[in-house]
């Protein structure tokens, strides 16, 4: 009689073919003894990830795989991974072997132990634990990330950014329509997404050095946990895209004035063809901001996408700016003596025209 399915572990993955054998190999010893299941969610690796990871399945029918079109963010993936499972314990783990695998029996035994606990979590920062090698630069940024995670979303785990944890399935699964999945760092969009505190453990371990393919950190990454954070205190109010795409409106109105300071004043170029070229510059930068970081999971790549979006963006935008113009023009001839919340009701008419039609006909359509 086969045994019963224990434990699963999801590994979200982005151009990590180089990893795959390696990570099954050291499951497969980690977890010997055990039933197990392994699930790479792969956000349609250039590289072939998910072909590597099929050629495995072919092989060890403990492998799974999801392959992900049209859809990005580690968070999301994760989300994805733990819910298509049946296995009663779910562990999220890196796809880079960076984290410790050799500690997952220990979580789900620590489970197993304790009716009342729903997570166990791997942890940098208990005694035992570590960041290895890491420099100075980068210990300094996780103790910020993590000073500020606390402080913010007042959570009482002393790693409450690590991307390395096992939970029970049921209790996943129960919080998944919660869940923002936006960012990296799922773990804290658990903890904030309960509606009663999650009952958690913290194991240590330590960190180890990529050894394959390139590192996902970077700048635009650290921009998405800060939008986490904002999300989670905010969101509800203000939604987190409308937010970025209001901002980086804004940063356009500054860049329009710019040009258009530099062409009028600065060159002697005439009002009307000064105004046409900054207003394109702005609409321009605009478009590729938002493409960076209000639509990252939706991101447009390739040049033929790039310049459809960007027409598509010009076309939402000018209409948006007629949008505005009427509504403020309607309300000033009502009562002159308004202009100011006329012309605020204007611009806000326009945005929110622009941010509805250009996520349904820019980055919903590619």
């Amino acid at each position: 009689m086969e045994r019963s399915l224990e434990l699963a572990v999801v590994i979200p993955t982005f151009n990590e073919r180089g990893n795959v054998a390696a990570l099954v190999e050291r499951l497969d010893a980690a977890l010997a003894g055990r039933c197990w299941e392994v699930v790479f969610v792969d956000d349609d690796s250039a590289d072939g990830t998910a072909d590597a990871a099929r050629a495995l399945a072919r092989q060890d029918r403990r492998v799974r795989v999801i392959q992900r079109i049209g859809r990005r963010g580690l968070s999301s993936a994760c989300i994805e991974g733990m819910c298509a499972t049946a296995a009663p314990l779910v562990a999220v783990m890196d796809g880079d072997l960076q984290h410790d695998e050799a500690l997952l029996p220990r979580m789900a035994d620590r489970l197993a132990a304790d009716a009342d606990l729903d997570l166990v979590v791997g942890s940098r920062f208990v005694p035992g634990g570590g960041t290895g090698d890491w420099d100075r630069d980068r210990v300094a940024k996780s103790a910020f990330a993590t000073r500020l995670s606390r402080a913010v979303l007042r959570v009482d785990l002393r790693d409450p950014m690590s991307g390395f944890f096992m939970i029970r399935t049921d209790v996943a699964r129960a919080l998944a329509p919660r869940l923002r999945a936006i960012g990296f760092k799922i773990l804290l969009d658990i903890l904030t997404a309960a509606p009663a505190p999650l009952r958690f453990a913290e194991l240590p371990y330590v960190f180890r050095l990529r050894t394959e393919g390139e590192s996902k950190l970077d700048h635009v990454v650290a921009m998405e946990f800060l939008i986490a954070l904002y999300d989670r205190r905010f969101g509800r109010v203000v939604p987190v895209r409308f937010a970025m795409f209001a901002a980086i409106g804004a940063i356009g109105v500054v860049l329009h004035m710019g040009v258009l300071i530099l062409l009028h004043l600065g060159l002697g170029t005439g009002f009307l063809a000064a105004q046409i070229v900054a207003t394109v510059a702005a609409m321009t930068g605009n478009f590729f901001l938002n493409n960076a970081l209000t639509y990252r999971d939706r991101r447009l790549r390739g040049a033929r996408a790039l310049f459809g979006g960007w027409v598509s963006f010009c076309l939402v935008c000018g209409i948006g700016a007629f949008a505005n113009v009427g509504v403020a023009a309607f309300l000033h001839d009502a009562r002159t003596d308004t202009w100011a919340v006329s012309a605020l009701a204007g611009v806000l008419v326009g945005a929110v025209w622009n941010y509805a039609l250009s996520r349904r006909f820019v980055w919903g359509r590619y």
